[in-house]
């Protein structure tokens, strides 16, 4: 009863083209769900998001969910989840993209998925990491650990957003550091953000990872630029 009167005052609309949700739709609906840009990077050992850090560092495996376009549905979810604070977004994503994930042959499996984090006066500013529900589907779908302590981000930097690409990634190498103990060694880390771009910040997390004794790293994103 209660929830049809809220439904009535406050009716649930799509978050990728505001539309109104019919009863059996939750988050995104039908019709954005098919409109998708899917990329199926996980069938592609040699897919774009590999390729982004060939050279850079050593990676099990890296992939994105999404195509991410200007102005596109995937932009939409992305700055509603990021700045409106509809965290139920990455809940979503997460629980669509872990069904492609377990299908992945590598020959060691993940055991903790690490968001990329926020420095925690950004984190106060925002109330929320908006990777972390994204990353928290993908820790339950697959039956890992999820931890937020072990990777943190050292400075803090404004935005990137409005940056162009070569203003994302300069002076991030030495944002990140790692709070690990001897149980955390000898782990497949998978890392987690939200759109893939440069590449930069994946690259300077992974190398902050990378300290810890037989680490490995694979990168999931929930969309990659599309350029």
């Amino acid at each position: 009863m209660f929830e049809s009167l809220k439904n009535l005052f406050f009716p649930k609309v799509c978050a990728g083209c505001h539309s109104l949700l019919m009863t059996n739709e939750n988050v995104i609906c039908t019709s954005c769900r098919h409109e998708m840009p899917l990329t199926q990077y996980h069938l592609d050992t040699n897919n774009e998001a590999v390729k982004k850090f060939y050279g850079k560092i050593d990676i099990e495996h890296a992939s994105a969910f999404l195509y991410f376009n200007k102005k596109g549905i995937v932009q939409e979810l992305i700055h509603n989840l990021k700045y409106k604070g509809y965290e139920e977004i990455g809940t979503v994503l997460g629980d669509w993209y872990v069904e492609d994930l377990k299908n992945i042959q590598l020959e060691t499996s993940f055991d903790v998925v690490i968001p990329v984090p926020l420095h925690r006066k950004k984190f106060k500013e925002r109330g929320y990491n908006q990777v972390a529900t994204f990353g928290n589907a993908l820790s339950k779908g697959l039956g890992i650990d999820y931890n937020e302590t072990i990777l943190f981000r050292k400075k803090y930097s404004k935005t990137q957003s409005k940056k162009n690409l070569l203003g994302r990634s300069e002076g991030i190498e030495n944002l990140f550091d790692v709070y690990f103990s001897e149980e955390n060694h000898n782990k497949h880390f998978l890392l987690v953000d939200d759109v893939l771009t440069t590449g930069a910040t994946l690259e300077a997390c992974s190398r902050a990872l990378l300290k810890i004794p037989g680490a490995k790293i694979s990168i999931v994103c929930m969309a990659m630029a599309n350029s």
